[in-house]
């Protein structure tokens, strides 16, 4: 949408890649600079960026973005990078983080954004505004038939910000990434390549961690694809076929199949079944899973996890809450281990109904035109 490119030529080949160079898989960073594009589409823009990722050090005027404090003693203090001029938290009050992901995610987050997206826009005046509201990501993962009150509620966050731009004449256009699609599977693809001898672990005092750098084969997965990083040539095509013929494995394909032949994919791409999705899990028994697996740690774990999006027990978390206020040592291990809780998920190319839209005047029918159709919109 912002570079009118493909993966192979931007070089964000998902949510979270393999980065060689370092040995380690790294989801959800937020340098601008990671898009290998120097054409966005608001170069020499007046733009207000709130919320949409790759957000840190972009080239825009105004701009907010999540950021935590992080101190030395692993204590973590939510808050948002605002670089609006608009004083955001000082008019709207904290944003609120545990309603932005996790299993209180939900309308907080999303009004909070809409309401600060009309503040920027009022008082800037933008030439263009890029906002993103995650309302419909959170139960369109959690149930298979969301209620339609969620989409009402978003209806109301989206009216905050048409108002707004009405009221400085700008023109409002909505624009999705992806449609979610009822999922009933689970495939634990990096279980099977342990169990084949190619992914390495470390056993440790807090629990298994995978060794990619020493692994001959692992995966990154995100929702229904997944990159396979095969790191001996030798046995490329064995593991294929082992990945091949997993239950729940659509396909495995070469990158170039999906345009995503770029330095930081896998040897294979590795898609789902369209009522399946792919989890991360690499160890064999619970009780040596990562103490992360069981928290809310979108940086540490190698794979996109949605079941972060619930919860084993509310009083489990009071509790760990109550250790917080005390100022004791805590870590809030309430996320269950259990992949059959997630009913929804993306990443394959739907059916049109499914899939996503904009919506605009006289809107493009390729979702790689947008940046071109929006530059026209500007320009007339």
């Amino acid at each position: 949408m912002l570079t009118g490119k493909l993966p192979n030529q931007h070089g964000i080949v998902g949510n979270g890649w393999y980065f060689r160079d370092t040995a380690e898989v790294r989801f959800w960073q937020q340098a601008n600079s990671l898009i290998q594009s120097d054409d966005l589409l608001y170069r020499g823009i007046e733009t207000a960026k709130l919320f949409w990722w790759f957000n840190q050090h972009a080239p825009v005027r105004w701009s907010v973005t999540p950021k935590p404090y992080y101190g030395c003693d692993g204590s973590k203090v939510f808050d948002v990078l605002d670089k609006t001029e608009c004083n955001l938290t000082q008019s709207l009050g904290p944003f609120p983080f545990f309603s932005f992901w996790g299993p209180n995610a939900g309308l907080p987050a999303s009004e909070w954004i809409a309401k600060s997206t009309a503040l920027v826009m009022k008082k800037n005046m933008s030439d263009l505004t890029l906002t993103y509201l995650p309302h419909l990501d959170y139960d369109f993962q959690r149930l298979s038939h969301p209620s339609p009150d969620r989409v009402a509620e978003v209806d109301r966050c989206a009216a905050i910000v048409i108002e707004a731009a009405h009221s400085i004449d700008a023109i409002p256009i909505v624009v999705s990434e992806y449609g979610l699609v009822p999922v009933n599977q689970s495939i634990s693809i990096n279980r099977a390549l342990r169990e084949a001898g190619y992914l390495a672990v470390r056993n440790g005092p807090f629990g298994e961690i995978m060794l990619p750098g020493d692994s001959k084969a692992f995966a990154v997965v995100d929702h229904q694809v997944a990159h396979l990083y095969v790191q001996d040539p030798s046995i490329s095509r064995e593991v294929k076929k082992l990945v091949e013929r997993l239950d729940g494995v659509d396909q495995v394909v070469a990158p170039a199949e999906l345009s995503l032949d770029h330095s930081r994919s896998g040897q294979w791409i590795v898609l789902a079944k369209e009522n399946a999705w792919f989890n991360y899990y690499y160890w064999l028994d619970d009780k040596n899973a990562p103490d992360f697996a069981r928290t809310v740690d979108i940086h540490r774990k190698p794979g996109y996890d949605p079941v972060e999006l619930f919860m084993t027990s509310k009083m489990r978390a009071v509790g760990r809450l109550i250790q917080k206020k005390l100022g004791m040592r805590y870590k809030m291990d309430v996320i269950p281990l259990d992949p059959s809780l997630v009913q929804g998920s993306h990443g394959l190319r739907p059916s049109p109904n499914q899939g996503p839209l904009i919506i605009g005047p006289n809107p493009p029918g390729e979702m790689v035109q947008f940046k071109d159709y929006v530059r026209e919109l500007l320009n007339a």
